[in-house]
């Protein structure tokens, strides 16, 4: 899987940043940059999601909804400065927008570039993330959907992927993050999208991301630190908590109250709060946690919520939490 031109480790401070001209090769610099993106994220988010047909636009779409976002599919780009209009109007509604601009509807690329004119005067910060993935896996879920491609012809699946390359090539200029999908399940594109979405916080506080995941679906690659709990005893083989995830009560309680698990938590919050002084003085503005077990189901998920209960309390940094596998 390939992630191209995007501000990999630093999110969408660093997009931000650039959009306003700020320089972030420094601690200065990066730590203006995330002040930046904490004031920005006080007038909304607007995301712009484009890309091949069958790249995943939908999930992403889906994913955003879940975080908030008011979401629009197939917006024709036409409608798109009468949306922001609305937005302007009603703007506690609209704060965050999601908006699904692809070959549907024609060219999004004349919309895009105006829309980021129209929000650069306004100060609300744009963000433009494309998807695509390689012919033979649009093919492969074309197969399996037997949905049309929207520019097929007799000529066949691939001729309608090759034409849209083309048409979209603009689009994918402008985007600010192009992320292939290829051979990424839903989970592994939620973790994807999850690192560019912006949160809101004080301009000095680190955004610490918690990620849990099952080691045989693969190491998240964007984590800062990785933590490997497959040390204590798996719920999976007790009968009546092999179906519940680490968020119900009786796989939390197994997992607590193994000793282990508690002197796990005591020497990793005693690392943290070692550590994340240092990378706020140094400028990040984001750091991310990764705990995996066999499966990402049990007992990682149970350690990520409760250590992120534990740096909450510190003050100083906004924490969240996803679950990569929690829904396969």
């Amino acid at each position: 899987m390939a992630i191209l031109g995007q501000t990999s480790g630093k999110g969408t401070s660093v997009a931000r940043a650039a959009a306003t001209g700020i320089s972030t090769t420094s601690p200065a610099g990066r730590a203006e940059a995330g002040a930046t993106g904490a004031r920005l994220a006080s007038v909304g988010h607007v995301v712009i999601i484009s890309g091949l047909s069958g790249a995943g636009k939908s999930q992403a779409s889906k994913l955003f909804e879940d975080l908030g976002y008011y979401c629009v599919d197939n917006l024709p780009p036409e409608l798109l400065p009468g949306f922001l209009s609305l937005r302007d109007g009603d703007p506690r509604r609209y704060g965050d927008v999601a908006l699904v601009l692809d070959i549907r509807a024609g060219d999004p690329a004349p919309a895009i570039e105006l829309a980021r004119a129209a929000l650069d005067a306004r100060g609300i910060p744009m963000q433009v993330l494309y998807l695509e993935a390689s012919d033979a896996s649009l093919i492969s879920r074309y197969s399996e959907t037997r949905h049309r491609h929207p520019l097929q012809t007799r000529s066949g699946v691939q001729s309608g992927i090759v034409e849209e390359r083309a048409r979209l090539a603009r689009t994918r200029e402008l985007a600010d993050n192009v992320i292939d999908t290829s051979g990424l399940s839903i989970g592994q594109l939620k973790e994807r999208l999850f690192s560019f979405v912006p949160r809101e916080g004080a301009a000095d506080e680190l955004l610490i991301d918690i990620l849990t995941f099952g080691f045989k679906f693969g190491i998240p690659i964007e984590a800062d630190l990785v933590f490997d709990v497959r040390f204590l005893t798996n719920p999976y083989y007790v009968p009546d908590l092999k179906p519940l995830s680490g968020l119900k009560e009786p796989v939390k309680e197994y997992v607590l109250g193994q000793p282990m698990a508690g002197r796990f938590l005591e020497l990793v919050m005693q690392l943290l709060e070692l550590t994340v002084p240092a990378y706020r003085a140094e400028g990040k503005t984001r750091l991310t946690i990764a705990l995996g077990c066999t499966g990402g189901y049990h007992r990682s998920i149970v350690l990520a919520e409760e250590l992120a209960e534990r740096l909450r309390g510190l003050g100083g940094s906004s924490v969240a939490v996803f679950h990569r596998e929690l829904e396969r």
